[in-house]
C-alpha cells in the first residue's frame, strides 16, 4: 500500500471518528436539554436553542463591531474607543472630512479668540524631551496589521514653572503638579499588578501623578517613580489594624514615603456611591498583606468610615492627617445632595479646617464594580456637579484656598479644556488609562476573567499585558493630552491651559439658545 493510500486510510478514519463523536454529542445535548428543567427555550428547542446562548454570549462584540455606529455604544462608543487607543499607539490627533459629533444636541463649546496665540507665544515648558515609543504600521490588509514600535524623542508639553498648579502651599511638603492630567484611583487588586506597574512607568515617564485607589500602596504603585496620592477609603486599607481601625504608626509609615505626595479620604466615588468591593478569587495573599485583610475572601469595604458620624468630624480627621504628614489631604466627593455640600462648605468655613483639595466625581465615572441601581441614577454627573462645587466655594470666599480635582469621562483634551473651564484647576483620568494599558472593554472587571489581563490578579491572564509595551503607551496618552490642551489654550487666546475660564465657553440648549456660563450655572439649582 502507498504512502499516499495510507495517508488517505487516516483521513476517513479521522473523519468518520468526528462525525460519529459530532453525533453522539448532539444525541446526548438533545436528551440532556429535552430533560433538563431550567431553561424553557432549551425543552422546546433542543440544541438549536443553544444558537441563542451563543449569540447572546458574543452580543457584545457583534454589536461593538458590525451593529452600532461610531457615535453609539456605551460607556463608550467606537470613536470615543478610538480618540482614547489613537493618541497612546500612534500619538495621533488628526482627523479628516470633519466633526461626528451631533450638533444638533446640546452641550459646551469653546469660543474661539479672533485672534488666537502663536505657537510661539504659549507658555510650554519643552526642557526635559521624552524617549518613548510610538507605533508605525507597515502594512494593513483585511485580516492582518504589520507594525512594530519605534523609538522616538518627543516634547512632552509640560507647564512651565508660573503655571503649575501647587497644592497645599503653606504645607512643609506641598504637592507641586506640573501636569494638569492624571490618573485617577484604581486600586491593586481591582487591577493587576502587571497593569499597575506599567501605568507607573508611563506616568512616571510623562511627569504624571497616580492615585492608588483605596486599596493601599504596593512596590507596583512605586516602580515607575511617578508621584503618588495615596487615597484612604472607608475600609482604611494600607493604613489600618488588624481590627480595621486607623492605624496611627501606618499612616506615618507610608507619609514618610517621598513618592507619596498628598492624601485623598474617598466619601464616595462615582460608579459607586458606597463602600468599596472585590470579590475573593482577586484577593491574592499579596494583596491580603498590603490590604491586612484574609486572603481569598470577598472585601467589601463600609459605606463610610465608620468613626466619622459628621462633617466636624470628617474635617478634623482632616486636619489630623495633616498634621501627621505635614503633606495635602483632600477629599473625594460625589454631588448629590446639594443642601448636605452646602452644609460641607460652610463647616468649612466655620471650623477653619479646609481641605487642601477636593475630588469631585461624576455619577458617569466608573471603573469599579457596582450595583446597577447605584451605577445608573446615584449622583449628579460631572458637568452639572463641577459648576455647583464652584459656585459654592465662590460663594464662601474659599475658592482659592482649595485645589479642585475633575473626574468622569474626560478622555480628550476638549472635554477636559471644558472642566477646566467649568472650575477644575486638576483633572483625573481612569477608564482611558485602562484602555491604554490594553482594556477592550469586555465589562469582566468584577469577574477575574479580564481577557486582557488589565482587571484580574489571575497569574496566567495577566501575562496578556507586556508592562514594557504599554507603559509607553501611558506616557504618549499623557502628552497627547497635554498637547492638544495647549492647541485650545490658543485658540480661546490664552498661554497655557491653567488659563482656560468660564468666559471661554458657551452652552448650547437643546433649542439653541446660548448661555453663558454664569447663566448655565444659576439654570442648574435655584440659590437658598
Amino acid at each position: 500500500m502507498s504512502f499516499l493510500n495510507i495517508l488517505q486510510l487516516i483521513v476517513n478514519i479521522l473523519f468518520f471518528v468526528i462525525i460519529i463523536g459530532a453525533l453522539i454529542t448532539c444525541i446526548s445535548l438533545y436528551i440532556i436539554d429535552k430533560r433538563q428543567k431550567h431553561h424553557s427555550v432549551l425543552r422546546n428547542y433542543p440544541l438549536l436553542g443553544r444558537v441563542r446562548y451563543f449569540l447572546e454570549m458574543i452580543g457584545p462584540e457583534l454589536r461593538q463591531y458590525l451593529i452600532l455606529n461610531d457615535n453609539d455604544g456605551k460607556p463608550f462608543s467606537r470613536k470615543q474607543y478610538l480618540n482614547m487607543v489613537m493618541p497612546g499607539k500612534y500619538k495621533n490627533r488628526i482627523e479628516s472630512f470633519g466633526s461626528l459629533r451631533k450638533f444638533e444636541e446640546p452641550g459646551f463649546y469653546l469660543q474661539n479668540a479672533m485672534f488666537p496665540v502663536d505657537h510661539d507665544e504659549l507658555e510650554i515648558n519643552q526642557d526635559e524631551i521624552m524617549s518613548t515609543y510610538i507605533y508605525n504600521i507597515s502594512n494593513e490588509g483585511l485580516f492582518d496589521r504589520k507594525e512594530s514600535q519605534i523609538q522616538q524623542e518627543v516634547e512632552p508639553y509640560n507647564l512651565t514653572h508660573n503655571n503649575e498648579i501647587i497644592i497645599g502651599e503653606n504645607l512643609k511638603h506641598p504637592f507641586i503638579a506640573k501636569r494638569l492630567v492624571g490618573q485617577s484611583g484604581m486600586s491593586y487588586g481591582a487591577l493587576g499588578k502587571n497593569a499597575i506597574t506599567a501605568l507607573s512607568k508611563g506616568l512616571g515617564r510623562s511627569g504624571s501623578w497616580m492615585n492608588t485607589g483605596e486599596g493601599g500602596l504596593s512596590e507596583h504603585h512605586l516602580s515607575g517613580n511617578c508621584d503618588i496620592i495615596f487615597q484612604i477609603g472607608p475600609g482604611l486599607f494600607g493604613v489600618r489594624d488588624e481590627d480595621g481601625n486607623f492605624d496611627e504608626k501606618e499612616f506615618v509609615e507610608k507619609a514618610n514615603i517621598k513618592q507619596v505626595k498628598a492624601f485623598e479620604l474617598k466619601l464616595a466615588q462615582g460608579a459607586k456611591t458606597r463602600g468599596g468591593h472585590i470579590e475573593g478569587q482577586k484577593v491574592t495573599e499579596e494583596i491580603a498583606k498590603i490590604r491586612n485583610v484574609t486572603p481569598f475572601e470577598t472585601v467589601n469595604s463600609p459605606n463610610r468610615f465608620e468613626f466619622l458620624h459628621n462633617n466636624k468630624e470628617l474635617l478634623e480627621f482632616v486636619e489630623k492627617l495633616r498634621r501627621l504628614s505635614d503633606k495635602p489631604v483632600g477629599i473625594k466627593i460625589v454631588v448629590g445632595n446639594i443642601n448636605d455640600l452646602k452644609l460641607l462648605i460652610h463647616d468649612m468655613v466655620s471650623t477653619n479646617i479646609i481641605p487642601d483639595f477636593i475630588t469631585v466625581d461624576g455619577g458617569e465615572g466608573g471603573t469599579g464594580a457596582t450595583f446597577q441601581e447605584l451605577v445608573d441614577t446615584v449622583g449628579l454627573p460631572l458637568f452639572t456637579a463641577l459648576p455647583i462645587l464652584d459656585v459654592e466655594l465662590k460663594k464662601h470666599k474659599i475658592r482659592d484656598k482649595v485645589k479642585v480635582f475633575a473626574s468622569g469621562k474626560l478622555i480628550t483634551p476638549d472635554q477636559i479644556a471644558i472642566a477646566l473651564g467649568l472650575g477644575a484647576d486638576l483633572v483625573n483620568v481612569a477608564r482611558s488609562l485602562m484602555i491604554n494599558v490594553g482594556c477592550i472593554m469586555a465589562q469582566q472587571c468584577h469577574t477575574n476573567n479580564c481577557p486582557v489581563g488589565v482587571a484580574t490578579t489571575d497569574p496566567k491572564k495577566e501575562t496578556a499585558l507586556v508592562v514594557s509595551e504599554k507603559e509607553y503607551r501611558v506616557s504618549n496618552y499623557i502628552v497627547s493630552l497635554h498637547e492638544g490642551l495647549f492647541n485650545l489654550a490658543a485658540a480661546v487666546g490664552v498661554k497655557s491651559p491653567n488659563q482656560i475660564r468660564e468666559h471661554h465657553l458657551l452652552y448650547r440648549s437643546y433649542n439653541g439658545d446660548l448661555m453663558n456660563i454664569i447663566e448655565y450655572k444659576k439654570s442648574l439649582y435655584k440659590e437658598n
